[in-house]
């Protein structure tokens, strides 16, 4: 038998074997509360939509993502660095099966470069294959440019053309405020995530105009991937924001403290959910382009792709 590679523990394992003494509970609390307030970001979630949804107040969710957060986190972090297992081993839902906390130890050892190459790996040897390019998914940040070019690509190839979030309407049986409304953010994800398996099960030959939201939803966002070719339509900031206004027919004046709040909250949007949509099989900046020109670009992005059998 060959012999095993020795193996090292990366700096992110570093944390759950440290002794308790040496955790930085000030410093993880403050961490903690970036990744709730970059969670809400991906999410589009304001605060009080966070409160809502969760039923916990937004005087505490402020203290949370101010780094202030209950202590008990930071003491249930102690306990993990003294069983010598990661804390989201104890917080899971249900207990993974052995193999799958395996594969998880082994990817964690991986540098970025290499995980990605182990992502198309394992797309290669249990993706769907060529079956998905049969159907297309534009995916990106509201206002990229998704319900504009969509119907056009769907035209150019002979093929139907849908809207994702009228999809998950019909899953539902309700409109999207009223999904919203009784089960919140997490229940319209399911919801969605249910619309596309549906869609991938019994559709084909289709473009698909994804929700903005899936780049902060993993498994709705691969389930996706595995049955679709990906497209990830991004634009600039300003172009966003020009184009969403003119989606919504509002005449506004320019540069008040509201707009300047709005673009703040998009520009954090934007970046939270990149590293998502950047796992997309192909990408296109339509920014200042017209959708004649961005169109162009879809179809030659198509062609590659149903012609090399594979992502461009």
């Amino acid at each position: 038998m060959a012999a095993r590679r020795s193996a090292k523990i990366p700096p992110c394992d570093a944390e759950h074997l440290a002794p308790a003494a040496e955790l930085d509970a000030g410093g993880y609390l403050r961490r903690l509360g970036e990744r709730v307030r970059n969670a809400r970001a991906r999410h589009g979630m304001t605060r009080k939509m966070l409160a809502h949804d969760s039923d916990v107040s937004e005087r505490y969710l402020a203290e949370l993502e101010g780094g202030r957060g209950n202590l008990s986190i930071a003491l249930l972090r102690r306990i993990a660095a003294a069983l010598g297992v990661p804390l989201e081993n104890l917080v899971a839902e249900n207990e993974p099966p052995v193999e799958y906390a395996l594969l998880a130890e082994r990817l964690r050892r991986l540098s970025p470069a290499e995980m990605a190459e182990a992502d198309a790996i394992l797309a290669e040897r249990f993706g769907p294959g060529r079956d998905r390019l049969r159907r297309v998914a534009l995916i990106g940040v509201r206002g990229a440019g998704k319900s504009t070019l969509g119907p056009m690509l769907a035209e150019r190839l002979g093929w139907g053309f849908v809207e994702l979030s009228r999809e998950i309407e019909r899953e539902a049986g309700a409109p999207v405020e009223q999904i919203f409304a009784r089960f919140g953010q997490a229940g319209y994800r399911r919801y969605e995530r249910r619309a596309i398996e549906r869609l991938i099960r019994e559709r084909a030959q289709i473009v698909i105009a994804a929700g903005g939201g899936l780049g902060a939803e993993p498994a709705a966002f691969e389930t996706l991937r595995d049955g679709c070719l990906t497209i990830w339509l991004v634009a600039s900031p300003e172009d966003h924001w020009e184009r969403v206004v003119r989606q919504a027919g509002e005449e506004r004046v320019r540069g008040g403290a509201g707009d300047a709040e709005a673009m703040a909250n998009l520009r954090r949007i934007i970046e939270q959910r990149a590293p998502m949509y950047s796992k997309a099989d192909a990408r296109l900046d339509t920014t200042g382009r017209t959708p004649a020109e961005s169109l162009e670009d879809l179809s030659r992005i198509v062609q590659a792709a149903e012609r090399d059998g594979a992502c461009t």
